[in-house]
């Protein structure tokens, strides 16, 4: 059994790799995670047989992942990714390779390995990171801009009579503060992702992963394909490609 950890801005993710490559993902709260609290969820499964991680989140809690692993699993191999300028049949368009966030480098390369063809990929997460990629794995370059509660939170931070609302509403434009908020924040990114398809000559396949992919999706008049374990993927390919017991 192989073992993936992405440690994103928001949440820990991590899933088990069984040898028939099937993906058993769970994930937690950065604001909930503890150390004891991690040491007893990932105690009762099976001593891996390596390891990769994919660290993006905050250093104290990367920091606090790589202890916990190291105290149920002593000497175990383990891969800590970094974005290249070529690997997995994907070439980075960054001028400094290393500077591409990894979940989007991985992202990149599980969509490369799993959608061949060209490709607009999407992370809706903390941020909203918009990468597209030809069907020869060439990296075109990206955008990013805040998430849904990145954008809710800095107009309450710059303004001094909203307060932040995590409720949902109808789409369309609304009578009422929050629900006006809520739609154009989402409108946004509803609108930066088809602002990029439309400029886009040949079509492409549209790839939405993240916590909020579900959402967006719904808004957006195009097929989209949901992969909510794309970065767990992207490291699943690393991991085999590069496991000292592969």
């Amino acid at each position: 059994m192989k073992f993936l950890i992405d440690s994103g801005n928001t949440r820990l993710k991590w899933a088990t790799l069984d040898n028939q490559g099937e993906i058993d993902s769970q994930a937690i709260l950065n604001e909930q995670i503890t150390r004891e609290g991690l040491i007893g969820i990932w105690k009762s499964l099976p001593r891996p047989d390596s390891l990769a991680i994919a660290g993006v989140g905050s250093a104290p809690l990367v920091t606090l992942v790589y202890a916990v692993v190291d105290e149920l699993w002593r000497n175990l191999p383990v891969i800590s990714v970094k974005s290249e300028a070529q690997a997995y049949g994907v070439c980075n368009a960054y001028q400094q390779p290393e500077k591409l966030g990894v979940d989007r480098w991985l992202a990149l390369i599980a969509a490369h390995h799993f959608y061949p063809g060209a490709a607009c990929v999407v992370d809706c997460g903390t941020a909203v990171t918009v990468d597209l990629i030809d069907f020869k794995g060439k990296h075109l370059g990206g955008m990013i801009c805040p998430g849904l509660t990145l954008m809710k939170k800095s107009l309450v931070d710059g303004t001094a009579k909203l307060s932040f609302n995590d409720a949902m509403y109808e789409s369309g434009p609304a009578n009422f503060t929050e629900a006006a908020i809520y739609n154009g924040t989402l409108s946004a990114i509803v609108g930066l992702i088809e602002h990029i398809l439309n400029k886009q000559v040949q079509p492409l396949c549209l790839i939405l992963t993240g916590g909020d992919a579900e959402l967006v999706a719904a808004h957006l008049g195009t097929k989209v394909i949901i992969d909510i374990d794309l970065v767990l993927r992207g490291l699943s390919i690393v991991l085999s490609a590069d496991s000292p017991n592969k």
